[in-house]
């Protein structure tokens, strides 16, 4: 599901400069980044819960063992999410009410297609057409 014209759900890496009309931005790491000042950061909260796992984390980037690849990684992520059902809800009536969120993620997470960014954002827009 890619996002439409109308719906305002960003993505963005947390060091990304901020835009006009970004809105609320949510910090979707699990791992807040080091050594930045409070004063430096570019979000408006900070919700871990919504990253991937320390275990669905490490497992993507080889840490304990041969990378897990991204259709094993979507799947374990978007299971993960099911115990987050009130955070996407409170994200989607955020949307529904009108107002943009831009959810961020790593510095170093280039590609927001292999990003549990994108994973995020479609599981929102669902949460707001139903």
């Amino acid at each position: 599901m890619r996002s439409f014209p109308h719906m305002p759900i960003r993505t963005r890496r947390w060091n990304d400069p901020r835009q006009a009309g970004d809105g609320f931005r949510l910090l979707v790491c699990r791992y807040r980044p080091r050594a930045l000042p409070k004063a430096q950061e570019t979000w408006d909260a900070w919700w871990p819960q919504l990253g991937p796992s320390h275990e669905l984390h490490a497992g993507f980037w080889g840490k304990r063992g041969p990378p897990i690849g991204w259709p094993a990684y979507r799947k374990r992520y978007l299971a993960e999410m099911k115990e987050q059902s009130d955070r996407i809800a409170a994200l989607a009536e955020r949307v529904r009410g009108g107002e943009t969120v831009t959810l961020l993620c790593s510095r170093s997470c280039e590609d927001e297609t292999h990003c549990h960014r994108s994973l995020l954002r479609d599981l929102i827009e669902k949460a707001v057409a139903r």
